[in-house]
């Protein structure tokens, strides 16, 4: 049985003057099996940072309207694609005497047949969550300085989260170096997966059940409103850019009159 999408997209500037997020959510011109998600967090206090994470939104945008499958894998195109923006934004630097940085987190879904497939790739410590009903499959890892302490056992959760260099990148798009790029995937997709994109001025309110717990009681419209204002609530006047792209994996609805299909087995 075929899977349907309920997707949206919210921002909200918070207590910033400028809103230097992006985010788009896009269905291919011609192969309408397939969907790109994207966030991008231009970096907080450098100047241009609305720049580049537009520039990171446009290339992937462009890099999703040449693919193939025949050609290309989709890990390939979103490195390909993210590879392409850093240059972009360093060309930028040079050009505009400004000093863009962002970061960037991307989903491919590709309809094959009656199931459903997913690309992602990020850098950076914008997110991607994969939800199943109330809790998380996955979640991306952050290039984060306090991330690289968590990993190597130096720091715990509880301590990462109060750190004063928490917010601390150690890659980024348009950085002087090549940027870090995680790739992730996952096949067979069905009916009840959700997918969370969001900058850091979103998660940093919620644990991982609560996010989870909400896109799925809601729609993803509903969702994504409603994590927004306890965002923006939780921040109490001190809170960043906010973003978040929503993806719902459903069962298509019956018509009035007859009964619901059954939704994919897993």
């Amino acid at each position: 049985m075929p899977i349907s999408l309920d997707a949206c997209v919210g921002q909200n500037i918070g207590d910033r003057s400028e809103q230097q997020d992006r985010a788009g959510l896009f269905q291919h011109s011609r192969q309408k099996s397939l969907v790109l998600a994207a966030v991008a967090d231009g970096v907080g206090g450098q100047t241009g940072g609305g720049l580049a994470a537009g520039q990171v939104v446009v290339t992937l945008k462009n890099a999703f309207e040449g693919f193939s499958a025949n050609e290309q894998t989709p890990e390939q195109m979103l490195k390909d694609a993210i590879n392409e923006a850093h240059q972009m934004i360093r060309q930028g630097r040079v050009l505009n005497e400004q000093d863009p940085n962002s970061t960037g987190v991307v989903l491919l879904l590709r309809a094959q047949g009656e199931t459903m497939s997913a690309t992602w790739a990020h850098c950076g410590d914008s997110r991607l969550y994969h939800l199943r009903g109330n809790r998380v499959v996955f979640q991306t890892r952050d290039h984060t300085y306090v991330q690289q302490m968590m990993q190597k056992g130096y720091m715990t959760p509880e301590q990462a989260a109060v750190h004063p260099r928490r917010n601390m990148l150690v890659t980024s798009l348009g950085g002087e170096d090549p940027p870090l790029i995680d790739i992730g995937s996952a096949n067979d997709l069905q009916a009840g997966d959700n997918f969370l994109l969001c900058s850091d001025g979103l998660y940093a309110y919620f644990d991982e059940t609560e996010l989870a717990s909400t896109v799925a009681a809601n729609s993803a419209r509903q969702a994504s409103e409603k994590l927004i204002n306890l965002a923006r609530e939780r921040a109490a006047g001190k809170g960043d850019n906010c973003t978040v792209v929503i993806v719902k994996l459903e069962a298509p609805k019956a018509p009035a009159g007859r009964a619901a299909p059954r939704p994919l087995p897993g």
